[in-house]
């Protein structure tokens, strides 16, 4: 159920996005165990001067391969959320060549009631899910 919303500079092919998605999406499935179809992912292209990420000191170089991903979850254990951060770092160099230097990724946390996944109610209240 993790919502992943990912910023790119504009000018991937639809091909190089799905490589992407299908990449973060195993990531997704070896830290967070979740169903394979538990996927909800939603890109955004940017213009490159729409995106001002820099590295907060750390000496990152970032080029237009910058993807920066925003996942919305319910609590995730820390260890959980360590191994994300590296499947999906390895994800993205093995399949799409983006380095590690290149990703930034920030996890917001809700709660069960928070989520709808259709039909006007909240599955996980009501017992569905």
């Amino acid at each position: 159920m993790p919502l992943l919303i990912f910023d790119v500079i504009e000018g991937r092919s639809e091909a190089e996005l799905k490589t992407l998605l299908d990449a973060a999406h195993r990531a997704v499935l070896s830290a967070f165990e979740v169903p394979p179809r538990d996927r909800y992912q939603i890109v955004h292209e940017n213009k490159a001067q729409h995106m001002v990420i820099e590295d907060t000191g750390l000496n990152l170089t970032r080029t237009r391969d910058l993807v920066v991903v925003r996942v919305i979850t319910s609590p995730r254990a820390e260890e959980q959320k360590q191994r994300f951060y590296a499947e999906l770092s390895r994800e993205l160099k093995e399949s799409c060549g983006i380095e590690s230097s290149d990703l930034m990724v920030s996890i917001t946390t809700n709660s069960k009631g928070d989520w709808s996944f259709g039909n006007g109610v909240a599955q996980y209240l009501t017992g569905d899910l």
